[in-house]
């Protein structure tokens, strides 16, 4: 049985809530670990603690700091199975992709370890003479890190990797059902010899600790993934204290298909993009938006690999997607496949196992849906996407643009006039030609435009912009 606490000032805590128990979403019988959810003083406690490490790791010299993130990464890098095995008992990814989660988290670590030994500042030229003038990043100081369920590690890894190269303290809030995760993915930090209280880990619900992070504790920064709704409350919470904010939010991704598109390259994009982690992706392809003139061959091409596709539990390595990460979450998802059955079916997965016995929701593809249908504008996060006809390029490229969100967007064409049109004219922060709307990489910034985020970017160079300051030098030695 696996257990959630909380992670204080170098501690292993017991919060001072109720339990919650986890069950796993492949197999809802089977009790996986239990989550002790934390009250307002196990969150203040944190404060507490974060704020007393600041002052020494953010003088600790950079390339020391960078050595701890490389031993972290070795660490990490070594326990992968086991990690990822309780990542996918909890919310349901299938092992095979969640080894990859975690494998990425690995990779992130060494990237910003390796800023331990970059420059951190610039020369400029000063108007007087015999004057030394420089800039140089410096730490914010305690940073909230509020994260989701969907990528319980990479997601976490992404934020407080740069925030501790960068000088900070971190206080982590997880998402309720990444808890287990989480107070997994900290024990690796811990015994990797990250000092007390530098990471505090605290588990509990975003209506009672998430607002006592928000209004009480003495913050300098929050970093936020998860609903649009929960963002702009964030956003409106930490503006008011002055308080630097981040947060990312909603998508509703497309996928264009041109008449000239090689579908031997856009179904398998468009199908991984749809569906695997379940489409509990924020940068899921949930709108295949596709020209007329190839319409009719691109739903056969579809229809027939969906019938192929393997929904199974989470632990078997053959599993394509597997259950939805809860109950929660499935009772949502399919409010909108009733929403879908009422359009014509293009395509839909099945089970390889029984789906009773899980959080499971079949693949479903469909067309025949009005532009301004709830199944086109709202975010499912589920494996349902829609099939939407377009005349011709223009046509495709407003539609693709008619949405509150600009995450992801993704063109498939093989006119490399039109394909750089669409990059330049998708009001969207990441956009492609001829790849899925899912998946980024590490070292390049994450973000979107509109609705979607709050403007800033994550990883890369970007997110050292977001966990620093710059602050401007000037010497005279005359």
């Amino acid at each position: 049985m696996l257990e959630a606490k909380n992670w204080i000032g170098g501690e292993w805590m017991s919060a001072s809530g109720a339990d919650m128990m986890v069950h796993n979403p492949s197999q809802v019988q089977d009790e996986v670990g239990v989550v002790h959810l934390s009250g307002e003083r196990d969150m203040l406690h944190a404060g507490e603690a974060a704020k007393k490490a600041f002052k020494g790791w953010g003088e600790t010299n950079l390339p020391a700091r960078g050595e701890i993130l490389y031993r972290i990464a070795r660490l990490l890098e070594e326990e992968l199975d086991d990690v990822a095995r309780v990542a996918s008992l909890e919310m349901g990814k299938p092992i095979s992709e969640m080894k990859g989660e975690v494998r990425r988290g690995v990779h992130l670590l060494r990237y910003y370890a390796g800023e331990g030994v970059r420059a951190v500042g610039t020369v400029i030229p000063h108007s007087q003479d015999r004057v030394l003038h420089y800039t140089k990043r410096v730490p914010l100081g305690v940073v909230g890190v509020i994260t989701p369920w969907n990528f319980p590690v990479a997601i976490p890894v992404w934020k407080i990797a740069p925030a501790l190269i960068c000088g900070n303290s971190v206080i982590w809030k997880p998402a309720e059902i990444g808890s287990l995760t989480a107070a997994r993915l900290t024990r690796v930090f811990a015994d990797a010899g990250l000092p007390a209280g530098v990471l505090n880990l605290v588990v509990g619900r975003g209506s009672v600790v998430g607002s006592v992070l928000l209004e009480q504790v003495e913050l300098d920064a929050v970093s936020f993934t998860g609903s649009t709704g929960t963002g702009v409350r964030i956003a409106e919470s930490t503006a008011k204290r002055n308080i630097k904010y981040q947060t990312e939010m909603g998508g509703k991704n497309a996928a264009v298909i041109l008449g000239d598109a090689d579908l031997s390259v856009a179904v398998p994009a468009v199908l991984s993009g749809a569906f695997r982690s379940a489409g509990q992706k924020c940068t899921a392809t949930s709108r295949v938006i596709v020209e007329q003139s190839v319409f009719g061959a691109f739903a056969d091409a579809l229809r027939k690999e969906m019938a192929h596709i393997y929904m199974g539990n989470a632990l078997d390595a053959e599993s394509y997607l597997g259950p939805v990460a809860s109950a929660d979450q499935q009772a949502k998802v399919l409010s909108y496949v009733r929403m879908a059955r009422e359009a014509e079916t293009v395509g839909e997965g099945h089970a390889r196992v029984d789906p009773s016995t899980g959080h499971y929701v079949a693949p479903l593809l469909v067309t025949g849906v009005d532009v301004e249908s709830r199944l086109v504008q709202e975010e499912i996060f589920g494996p349902v996407a829609t099939l939407l006809s377009a005349e011709n390029f223009d046509d495709a490229l407003n539609l693709a643009n008619k949405t509150v969100f600009g995450l992801s967007a993704a063109v498939f064409t093989r006119d490399l006039q039109k394909g750089l049109r669409f990059l330049d004219e998708a009001q969207a922060g990441m956009v492609r030609i001829n790849q899925e709307t899912a998946g980024v990489e590490y070292q390049a910034p994450f973000g979107g435009m509109k609705m979607s985020s709050s403007h800033s970017r994550e990883q890369g160079q970007a997110a050292l912009d977001f966990y620093s300051q710059v602050k401007t030098c000037a010497v005279y030695y005359g």
